[in-house]
This record gives C-alpha cells, structure tokens and sequence, in this order.
C-alpha cells in the first residue's frame, strides 16, 4: 500500500499545551482553530508526512484576559505573526508504535527543529463505514528560543511564567472515501 493522503478530524483531535504559572501551577490551553494534511500508509509508518497550520488566535486558556495578553507583542504577536506551522521532515521508528516525528516548528516568525514523541494507536472502522487513524504525541520547547521572552519576577524569587511548554497532540484521521 503506497502512502495516502488522510483527513484530519477535527472534532476528535486536538492540540494542547501547558506552561508553568507562578513556579506552582500549570496553566493548560489549546489552539481551537488548525488545519493541515497528513499522508499515512499503515504498512510502512516510516512513510507518514504531515504539515500543519495552526491559526495563533485561536489561543484558548479559558481566560481572556490572558489569552489577549498571550496574543499581543509580550508573546504571540499574532497580528505579525497570524500562523504556527509545524512541517514533518523524517520519522524513525523507536519501537512498537512509538516513533519520533522531527520537523520544524515555526513560532512568532522563528523556525526551529523540533522533535515530537509519538504512539501510533491503531486503526480502526467507524460505525459509517470509514477507516480511521488515531495518534498521540508530545514534545516540549523553550518559549524563549522563538522569541518569546516577556516575563515577571516575583516577589519571592521566581518568574510568573515558565520557559518551558508542553505540547501534547491528538491526531484522529479518516481516508476518504473513493
């Protein structure tokens, strides 16, 4: 079977993130708005090839407050800087179905290899009649190396904002139909 193109689903994927908030708490968002393609061959994963687009102001924190601040030239910048874009470019079996997908990750205007952990979850058959892919995956990044440095100290030592991000990632796709 030859690698063929498949449609992300939306409603049953996701992208999410966290950050550290006070050196005490995490504070979790996502990205309600993305599109992308992504191209599988179950039989030979090393194959896969994907490319997303993220639409920045689509930052959801449950607070929006926060997610102005987090749009605006202290972060994002997101009227500079509209899209986050992730682009694979290899992907090395690590065994069973784990596998590290490297690409690079461009943020407010900065372009960096990353590398995201990733579980291959199956295929399966919908009550519709499609085929379905499910994967999972994670990474983590410095916020300051795309630039994104804003930041406050504390009273009692310490920064209101941490430097690393987790991002986590489910990805559920269908084939089209023929």
């Amino acid at each position: 079977m030859a690698t063929q193109k498949w449609d992300i689903d939306p409603v049953h994927s996701s992208i999410n993130f966290s950050v550290r908030h006070l050196m005490v708490s995490k504070v979790r968002g996502q990205f309600s708005t993305w599109s992308g393609s992504f191209e599988f061959d179950p039989s030979n994963p090393l194959t896969t090839k994907v490319d997303i687009q993220i639409d920045a102001n689509s930052i959801d924190t449950k607070d929006a407050q926060r997610d102005g601040h987090l749009k605006s030239a202290d972060f994002l910048e997101t009227e500079a800087h509209p899209h986050i874009t992730f682009k694979g470019k290899s992907i090395e079996k690590k065994g069973g179905d784990e596998y590290k997908l490297s690409g690079d990750l461009t943020v407010h205007g900065t372009t960096l290899p990353v590398t995201l952990d990733v579980e291959y979850s199956g295929q399966a058959k919908d009550p519709w009649g499609g085929e379905r892919v499910g994967f999972s995956a994670h990474t983590s990044i410095n916020r300051k190396d795309f630039g994104l440095a804003w930041n406050q100290a504390l009273e009692t030592g310490g920064l209101l904002v941490g430097e690393k991000v987790d991002i986590q990632i489910e990805l559920e796709a269908v084939k089209p139909k023929a």
